[in-house]
């Protein structure tokens, strides 16, 4: 964790003002006082206005070099009081769990919005790992935009530590609201049959509805395509939308069911293109992303 420490100070000191660094840094040192508590609930409180509010700068190796800090973890796009509240969070002692913990369950449970974002965004940094498990859960039940977000996308917090309901409501959640569902964390490693139970379920309410479907959905009903669900991959290869036909294609290209493998067969040209690495769920979502622009 002092790597991480490091790096995020060399990140705030590129984008702080030298008063504001100086205010931080004095902030951090009183968190690790007895009398540490009251200070660290008023700074951060205080920080936006303190470091304001603007949207940090982070180079792509620094990008990577952070990753490899800590697996999946991103601030790109934060803003500057959101990672300097994550690094204040950091220097609380943690010797003593039940002092450390509630501490920052205090600042859940008296947090305004961007508050809530900075904390949720330091789950996947913070010790004790397993006790926030419940408070990651409630925070998925969330209606705010941005503190779903903090969750759902590019924090392997969920990903690492939910039961699969929860996971899957997670991503569930992320549909819903139209979140980045390319940058939920561990999509990969944490697919599972119900979750594409669910998905397919809500498929057909929403095309009862005549409503659309997000086309990445199929991403994760890719592995268990089966004799059930079939008929769904059949309706969205048919479909007069090309990218509904190409999200087809790509959970059949990934699916092991021979009638999956034969349908994507009936389509030379999108077989071509993903075997060619030209079409993936990657370029599929940049597509989705000029129409709605």
């Amino acid at each position: 964790m002092e790597q991480i420490k490091s790096f995020l100070a060399t990140i705030i000191r590129k984008n702080i003002s030298s008063d504001g660094w100086n205010w931080l840094e004095s902030e951090a040192r009183s968190c690790q006082k007895k009398t540490g508590i009251a200070k660290f609930n008023i700074a951060f409180v205080a920080m936006p206005r303190k470091t304001g509010k603007t949207i940090i700068t982070i180079s792509p190796g620094e990008v990577n070099e952070l990753k490899a800090l800590r697996k999946d973890f991103s601030v790109t796009g934060w803003s500057l009081d959101r990672l300097c509240r994550v690094w204040l969070i950091l220097h609380l002692e943690s010797v003593e769990q039940e002092k450390y913990t509630g501490a920052i369950e205090n600042l859940f449970l008296n947090a305004e919005m961007s508050e809530l974002v900075a904390l949720y965004s330091s789950l996947p940094l913070l010790a004790y790992q397993e006790f926030w498990k419940k408070r990651c859960a409630e925070g998925i039940r969330s209606n705010i935009g941005q503190v779903l977000e903090s969750i759902i996308c590019d924090n392997p917090y969920g990903a690492e530590q939910l039961d699969e309901a929860a996971w899957n409501q997670l991503v569930l959640k992320a549909i819903f609201t139209e979140k980045s569902i390319l940058n939920i964390s561990g999509q990969q490693e944490r697919m599972n049959p119900k979750l594409a139970t669910s998905l397919c379920d809500y498929a057909h309410e929403r095309w009862a509805a005549h409503r659309s479907v997000n086309p990445l959905l199929w991403m994760f009903v890719s592995p268990y395509i089966n004799e059930k669900n079939f008929p769904d991959m059949q309706r969205i290869f048919s479909s007069e939308d090309p990218i509904e036909r190409q999200a087809a294609a790509l959970a059949c290209y990934q699916s092991q069911y021979r009638q999956a493998k034969e349908l994507l067969g009936q389509d030379k040209e999108l077989k071509s293109k993903i075997e060619k690495g030209e079409l993936n769920w990657t370029t599929l979502a940049k597509q989705m992303d000029k129409v709605e622009q």
